[in-house]
């Protein structure tokens, strides 16, 4: 089956999609990697106000190069998303409502997607100068020391993806 859905109506969408569904998708994401989820961690620990509201985000796990002059963004491909796995579940315990990127996700992520009916969406590897044309805004937003690994929003349109993990169990990656 293939959505063509904004990200504001993901909450709404995910219990419909299905492990291997495609999902062409627009709307507003945040990038965030390794250090940039560490930090946001430290700043929950420590009631600190967060650089976006994770409830219904969008996560990208990404870290984009820089934007030439004719584009809103330079290569933008996902990163292997079990770097994040460690901190997955209490972002989606936080409200974060899907994730993008790529690879197999943990046992204790995969309970996380299904206790909060979230979603895990898959970017094709490797194709991060084509992935840039469907990005038509971004901004950094948080932590610019970090460089590409930055807090950035970014604006999706038509983002194709696929759903790899839905919010009933089913997982691309155990067929």
């Amino acid at each position: 089956m293939e959505y063509i859905l904004n990200t504001n109506q993901l909450r709404e969408y995910a219990p419909q999609l299905k492990a291997g569904d495609r999902v062409i998708l627009s709307g507003t994401v945040y990038t965030s990697r390794d250090a940039a989820h560490k930090r946001i961690t430290q700043y929950m620990e420590n009631g600190k106000t967060l650089p976006y509201d994770l409830k219904d985000a969008v996560i990208y796990y990404a870290g984009p190069t820089p934007a030439p002059e004719h584009l809103a963004i330079g290569s933008c491909g996902p990163t292997t998303s079990s770097r994040m796995d460690v901190f997955a579940p209490d972002f989606l315990d936080k409200g974060v409502v899907a994730m993008v990127g790529k690879g197999e996700r943990n046992s204790a992520v995969c309970d996380a997607i299904v206790r909060n009916k979230a979603v895990y969406l898959c970017a094709i590897g490797g194709a991060g100068a084509l992935a840039s044309k469907c990005i038509t805004a971004c901004e950094v937003i948080a932590f610019e020391d970090l460089g590409c690994e930055s807090v950035k929003r970014l604006n999706f349109d038509k983002f194709p993806l696929t759903v790899a993990i839905d919010c009933s169990g089913g997982n691309i990656f155990e067929r």
